[in-house]
């Protein structure tokens, strides 16, 4: 496991990666900065750091770095689900439980998606409630509103 940390416009990322892809991409809110890796060998990390810097340029819509999700079955199939949300496109917690087939599973999809480990490239942030509110954040409301006002989300939908 290697990890490295990326200054972002909404703070310092902490990115983990095994041989297998990404596995975790932590918001500034929950981890505590440690130093800069000054050179990255793991393949993953290094083409997140490239898409990731793309992708705050407005210069990328749509991530390639593998990952390599580690939670419950539940949990991995909407953070997949979570990938098929297009750039600058929202989606409410109870459509992202039609998309997992599970319609009924409202209040465990926005579970899981609490515990995104793999922010911005597994894109939470597109989640949003019934009426167009945006919800809880493990990042803050205003990094969520910041990624989707990045992203052309100018006036979130009612």
């Amino acid at each position: 496991m290697e990890e490295t940390l990326f200054e972002s416009p909404i703070g310092l990322l902490r990115l983990c990666a095994s041989e297998k892809g990404l596995t975790r991409l932590f918001l500034p809110n929950n981890h505590k900065a440690r130093s800069k890796n000054k050179s990255v060998s793991n393949k993953h990390l290094q083409l997140a750091i490239e898409e990731l810097s793309r992708y705050f340029e407005g210069e990328l819509d749509q991530f390639e770095t593998r990952l390599d999700f580690q939670g419950t079955p539940f949990q991995t199939s909407v953070w997949k689900a979570l990938m098929r949300i297009p750039y600058g496109k929202t989606v409410s917690y109870g459509e992202m439980a039609e998309m997992i087939g599970n319609p009924k599973a409202q209040r465990a999809v926005g579970l899981a998606n609490n515990r995104n480990p793999i922010a911005i490239i597994a894109p939470c942030h597109r989640v949003i409630g019934k009426n167009g509110s945006l919800t809880g954040y493990g990042g803050g409301l205003w990094r969520k509103e910041w990624l989707l006002r990045h992203e052309g989300i100018d006036t979130i939908r009612k």
